[in-house]
């Protein structure tokens, strides 16, 4: 069995002072560069996402240029490609990441299921190459970016655990109802 973790976003646009910041943001890109640095071998992979939205346009109405975004399927502009809100957090250390996925170029993407690398794999034909059967997820945001990439884990057949105290989410009640449906789907909710 191969066991990975998944860093979902932890980039500066959703840190605490950026575009979509979430309370929380900073703490989960130390902490997850703090385990990385404390258990060197717990994964045989670890892989970060990062949004990576085009410069021009509304990115399939992901982004709110015309009107007032709703934060459900409409945001502010956020993590376009080759600006400083796209890029990690300075607290995760990036020299400790095996693999880089971008998704959302031009087009809304939540889940890292959505992505490619940074050689243009699909990320599902990459776990597969590699023999991953096993995905621990931490990131941002709870009820959003972390949520769909583990029901997606989840729908490959892998085992999946989301690490509750490497996480942050947008809202409280909504972030209490993305770890609900993930329980239900069969991902385990454990502290790192």
């Amino acid at each position: 069995m191969t066991r990975a973790l998944l860093i979902i976003d932890v980039q500066n646009d959703f840190t605490e002072g950026g575009a979509l910041g979430v309370e929380g943001g900073a703490a989960v890109a130390a902490g997850i560069t703090a385990l990385l640095r404390a258990e060197p071998d717990r994964y045989d992979l670890v892989i970060a996402s990062r949004d990576w939205h085009h410069p021009e346009g509304d990115n399939g109405g992901h982004f709110a240029l015309e009107s007032a975004p709703d934060f459900v399927a409409s945001w502010p502009v956020h993590c376009v490609a080759g600006t400083p809100g796209a890029d990690y957090h300075p607290a995760l250390d990036t020299a400790l990441v095996d693999l880089h996925v971008r998704k959302g170029y031009g087009e809304p993407a939540y889940s890292i299921f959505q992505g490619t690398t940074e050689e243009g794999e699909y990320f599902a034909d990459e776990l597969d190459r590699r023999g991953v059967t096993e995905l621990d997820v931490a990131g941002i945001a709870t009820d959003y970016c972390v949520r769909a990439s583990a029901l997606d884990a989840r729908s490959t057949g892998r085992s999946v655990r989301v690490l509750t105290d490497l996480v942050a989410g947008v809202a409280p009640v909504s972030s209490a109802e993305a770890l609900a449906e993930l329980a239900a789907a069969g991902v385990e909710l454990v502290p790192r």
